[in-house]
């Protein structure tokens, strides 16, 4: 792990000494750098849980990943840097499946000044900054208002309040993972007509006014409170999309 490259990867200048601010400032980065994708997997490229081979995609190639990838790497990166965390298995909920299976996303928990953080660079649209594992607190993000609560057998629960509800993003564990744990899982996600990252191609990152978003073909950009949709007419309007919005080349 070079996190000299790594951090300029995320655009990170700064003090290095392990804080809650440190964390923050990590974290609201790599989601504005390092997009939320998919693509290799709509072009038959494996993804393996090597982090030596994630670290050459995401800061090499200038690529971004799926959980098991950003938040594998981001472990890294704070644990060279000083930080205690742990990764923890959660399953993302669905509104038309309800959750998924065990270990279906890769989440982290950083330990700072005996409170523990929820930290999540590796879940598309989310929070901006950690969350306090406190529960019952709500904490508002950049993107929203959130709270975590007790789930069942164990498990907490996050959630986004939105409009005086509360919708379910995902549940989690507090139990610490070894990175091989996800394997089977992130092998599903690769392949299983099930796993909604196997429907379509996916690439989204935000940025200081909104969001862009490229689905199938299917480009939307969110500037404020305006949208614009489009839709892209070949593999060259893709390819051109991909290094406009997302500066990503895609490599043979």
């Amino acid at each position: 792990m070079n996190h000299g490259q790594y951090l300029e990867r995320i655009g990170f200048q700064g003090n290095l000494a392990p804080s809650l601010d440190l964390l923050k400032k990590l974290q609201r980065t790599h989601l504005m750098h390092v997009p939320f994708e998919n693509l290799d997997i709509h072009r038959g490229q494996p993804i393996v849980l090597d982090s030596d081979k994630i670290f050459e995609k995401v800061v090499h190639h200038r690529r971004g990943g799926f959980c098991y990838e950003l938040n594998g790497l981001f472990f890294h990166l704070l644990a060279t840097l000083g930080f205690q965390l742990k990764r923890v298995a959660a399953q993302v909920y669905v509104e038309e499946k309800g959750y998924g299976l065990p270990f279906d996303h890769l989440a982290l928990l950083v330990k700072i000044d005996e409170c523990e953080y929820l930290t999540d660079v590796g879940f598309g649209t989310f929070t901006l900054g950690p969350l306090k594992l406190q529960l019952g607190l709500e904490q508002q993000d950049e993107l929203g208002k959130f709270v975590i609560r007790q789930h069942e057998d164990g498990q907490l629960r996050v959630d986004q309040i939105s409009e005086g509800r509360s919708v379910p993003q995902y549940i989690f564990t507090t139990t610490a993972q070894p990175f091989e744990a996800f394997a089977e899982m992130c092998h599903y996600h690769q392949h299983s007509p099930d796993s909604h990252f196997t429907q379509k191609r996916l690439i989204s990152l935000p940025n200081a006014n909104g969001r862009v978003t490229l689905t199938g073909n299917e480009l939307k950009i969110r500037e404020g409170e305006q949208v614009h949709q489009s839709t892209l007419e070949d593999e060259a309007a893709v390819e051109a999309a991909l290094w406009q919005y997302f500066r990503v080349k895609l490599r043979s």
